[in-house]
């Protein structure tokens, strides 16, 4: 059930982040270290409310519990990134690997494993709100080698529109997660060059508070499977062991 609150009002300085959280007393806590730190906050309890307040209102930010009594968080996940581009923050109490990689493979920013402390939860949020900032703010601007009076520039198979943030390959538009899409465009910048995971950390998953080579090393599958997908006689990145990643255009 959703709370009857009406939605919060915001201003320049509130982010409204959006709480998909089931457990009352873990939501009261989120909920006033949040608002205790200058964030709006609308809570849900349930995943078909949090797809209705979705079309009420966009928040800055989402926090999702994995565990909801009505919606699996991933699959919750896959529908919220069709109808929003809003970071997603996992909540869980599941520290397994295998569920951080399914995370970070469907396109959520960060993973907080329960228990928590509010200190840690709010630093994060904060952290992925200045990165998506910074991120949009490099997308509106022209990508060094790919930088042309042109709005649409073709390297080899792929086809790089930066005013749309779209990237083709083989004539088909891709269809790629925020991080992915800065991920490839980070290799095109360079094509041909060796790119470290440190740079590939550094250029898109900036001010990260535990980046690790296993974040850019999900993301390169994930590539590779849409690539693949697009044009299965290419395979442009190639792995260097003990080095990094190239993209050969």
């Amino acid at each position: 059930m959703m709370n009857e609150q009406p939605p919060p009002s915001r201003n320049d300085a509130a982010a409204l982040i959006l709480l998909v959280e089931d457990e009352q007393a873990i939501a009261d806590t989120v909920i006033y270290a949040l608002e205790r730190e200058g964030f709006a906050v609308r809570h849900c309890h349930l995943g078909r409310d949090a797809l209705a307040a979705l079309s009420a209102q966009q928040p800055d930010l989402i926090l999702l519990d994995i565990g909801l009594p009505d919606a699996n968080g991933f699959d919750l996940c896959r529908k919220l990134r069709g109808i929003t581009q809003a970071p997603v923050i996992f909540l869980t109490a599941r520290n397994h690997e295998i569920d951080r990689v399914a995370g970070l493979e469907m396109g959520a920013d960060d993973y907080i494993v329960k228990p928590f402390s509010p200190r840690e939860l709010t630093a994060r949020v904060r952290v992925v709100l200045r990165r998506t900032v910074r991120q949009l703010q490099a997308e509106s601007l022209p990508v060094s080698v790919l930088a042309s009076s042109v709005n649409s520039i073709k390297l080899g198979a792929f086809e790089f529109d930066a005013d749309a943030m779209r990237i083709s390959c083989a004539g088909k538009v891709l269809d790629l997660t925020r991080y992915e899409y800065q991920l490839l465009k980070a290799m095109l910048e360079r094509p041909g060059a060796i790119l470290s995971r440190a740079q590939l950390m550094e250029k898109v998953w900036q001010d990260a508070l535990d980046s690790a080579d296993r974040t850019v090393d999900t993301h390169i599958k994930t590539l590779r499977a849409k690539l693949r997908s697009a044009a299965p006689e290419l395979d442009p990145i190639r792995t260097h062991r003990g080095l990094g990643y190239s993209i050969t255009p």
